[in-house]
């Protein structure tokens, strides 16, 4: 599962180095912006089901792959 997470934030931030780093700053690093954080989102919902409105969370909750991690596998549960 975690793999997949992985593959689907390098995609939205177009850089593997996510998946390496797993405490990497994605916004302060300029990984991801506003319309790759919407994209991401569209993506964990359609490729795993999970939804996450941008309303229920802030962009601190998601900032690194290993909290977006924790987020969505908790979402799953």
């Amino acid at each position: 599962m975690e793999e997949k997470i992985l593959e689907i934030l390098a995609e939205a931030c177009e850089d593997d180095s996510v998946k390496e780093d797993l405490d990497l700053e994605l916004f302060e690093s300029d990984l991801l912006d506003s319309l790759g954080f919407a994209e991401l989102l569209a993506e964990l919902d359609e490729e795993l089901g999970v939804v996450i409105a941008p309303s229920e969370i802030s962009r601190e909750d998601m900032d690194t792959p290993r909290k977006i991690i924790e987020l969505v596998k908790a979402r799953m549960e």
